[in-house]
């Protein structure tokens, strides 16, 4: 009796567990591929826009800045 595999492997996947995924994984659209409109919109508000990179950065080195200052 032949042994057969449960799914098709995808020999141009390089890991074996890539391998061992079944086709429809690599056909489907990526996450931030949003085709409807409501989801268009909520990915919209996730992205992080310039402004939001300065806030972070400045808040990141006003705590270490605070903590720094704090141990010294």
């Amino acid at each position: 009796m032949t042994r057969r595999a449960l799914v098709l492997t995808q020999e141009s996947a390089g890991h074996w567990f890539r391998r061992s995924l079944p086709p429809h994984v690599f056909t489907d659209p990526l996450p931030g591929d949003v085709k409807d409109g409501e989801n268009r919109e909520a990915a919209r508000r996730w992205r992080l826009a310039g402004g939001d990179w300065q806030r972070f950065l400045a808040t990141y080195c006003a705590g270490f800045v605070a903590v720094s200052l704090f141990i010294a």
